[in-house]
Formats: structure tokens, sequence, C-alpha cells
């Protein structure tokens, strides 16, 4: 686990619950039960600071961090992505993104490409990204800051069942992804099986569950959440889903208890 990332889930998941903000040398205690040391806490911190995405401000002696509003913007962003699946039926229309980036400049496309993966778009072909979900406003926000980006947003039906089945197929490799997922699913009820005979405790706690959001955006992340007509027989996505919710809840007492004992909030 990348220190920055740690920093993005100690505010997102227990710090902002704790007055938004905290104490540099907090910080540093706490990524130091993952493993990082001192000096490389210190300097993540001053470098997201001059990147924009933390805020500072003294206390006596010491530096107090915040996240910046893009910060909250993105961790927004991520915990609906984790945490909220789609409920409505679907409405059989496709959101579609046609892109197209300058030849000198693939950093963008790279960025475009792991963009639209994060938003649960798939590669219909090089250059057009489809979806079943309303998230085109999140596309066009996305796409804001890639001036050399040239993109046109649409909503599309096709042919009828067959033509969205294959579609589907195309865009994602379904039966590779359910591979994936099952194997998360039986890691999932392992983890649930050993947490419950033996509770971890402090900081145990913090870095299980904090490890478990990281596993998943390797794995549920891969998922689109594709309407029930979309999926292939047997997909456990869901039912993966499912039980990491489970698991994160049963962790967050004793982690959001040891992080307040850190950072001296009642």
């Amino acid at each position: 686990m990348k220190p920055r990332d740690l920093v993005f889930d100690l505010f997102g998941d227990y710090l902002r619950y704790l007055g938004g903000e905290a104490r540099l040398q907090d910080v540093v205690r706490l990524l130091a039960d993952f493993g990082v040391p001192e000096s490389t806490s210190r300097v993540v911190m001053t470098r997201m600071r001059k990147q924009g995405w933390l805020g500072a401000r003294r206390q006596g002696r010491g530096t107090v961090y915040y996240l910046s509003e893009r910060s909250w913007e993105l961790l927004d962003e991520g915990r609906r992505r984790i945490f909220e699946r789609e409920t409505t039926p679907w409405d059989r229309k496709w959101r579609v993104v046609v892109y197209s980036v300058p030849e000198t400049d693939r950093g963008a496309r790279d960025r475009v490409r792991k963009q639209l993966r994060w938003l649960g778009f798939g590669a219909l072909g090089s250059s057009t990204w489809i979806s079943p979900h309303d998230r085109l406003q999140d596309v066009r926000r996305a796409l804001a800051d890639e001036p050399s980006v040239r993109s046109d947003l649409l909503v599309a039906t096709s042919e009828g069942p067959a033509a969205d089945l294959d579609m589907a197929r195309r865009s994602w490799d379904l039966d590779a992804l359910n591979r994936t997922l099952v194997e998360a699913r039986d890691s999932y009820r392992s983890r649930l099986a050993k947490v419950r005979a033996l509770p971890p405790t402090g900081a145990d706690a913090l870095v299980e569950r904090v490890s478990l959001i990281h596993g998943y955006r390797h794995t549920l992340f891969q998922d689109p959440d594709l309407p029930q007509e979309l999926l292939p027989t047997g997909w456990v996505g869901g039912e993966a889903h499912q039980l990491f919710l489970e698991l994160h809840e049963l962790l967050r007492p004793e982690a959001e208890s040891y992080c307040r004992a850190v950072v001296g909030v009642d």
C-alpha cells in the first residue's frame, strides 16, 4: 500500500469523522502502523500539500493537516463507487463516450482510460467506451482537466437484447472477471470467519480494514455492476460485494476506536 493512498484512506474513512483534520505527529503514528517510516510520512505529507491535495495550518509548534476541496470530491466519488450499487431497473440505454487524443499525448490517453474504467465503463472499441449507467456527467467532470482530449458523450440504444449481450461481452471479459470475483468472494468468506473467531483489536483492526479497501480496488472495482440481464449465469459480483460490506462493518468499531485514541478525540 502506497503512503499517499494510505493518507487518503485514513482521512476518508476515519479522520473526516474526527474533525476532518489531524496533527502531523498523529498521521505519522498512524502510518507507522502500516510500516511507513516517519521520514517518508513527512515527505509524503509535504508533497501532497504542494500538489494541492492537503491544506495545512500551524498549531503551536506543530502542523495540522486537512484535505482540500479537491480531495473531498475525489474521496466522495470513490466512496460512491465502493459502497453504492445500482438498484434501479435498467432503461436499456447505453451511455457512450467517443474520444480522440493526439498521438503526442499518450499520457492523456492513459489517464482517460483509467478514469473511464474507474467509472465502470468498458471498451467497446479503442476509443469508444460504454456503460449501462447514467454517468456521463461524471465523465464530463473527469475530462474537464484534459484540454487535449476531444470527446462526444452519447446516449444510444441497440437493436435488442441479443445485441446488448454481445456488446457487454465485447466490452468486458465477463468470464475472466467472474473467476476473479469468485476468488474475492472466497477470500472474504475466509476473512470473515477469522475475524469472528478472533476479532483484531487496536492497530491490527485498522490495518485489516484499510487493507480490505485496497484489496477491493484491485478486485471488485473491476466489476462494472452490470444489470442482471447482461450478466452470465453464475455471476458472483453481488455476493462478493455483500461479503465485503459485512467484513468492512464488522471491523469498523475497533478500527475507529483506535483512531480516536491516537488523535485524542473522545
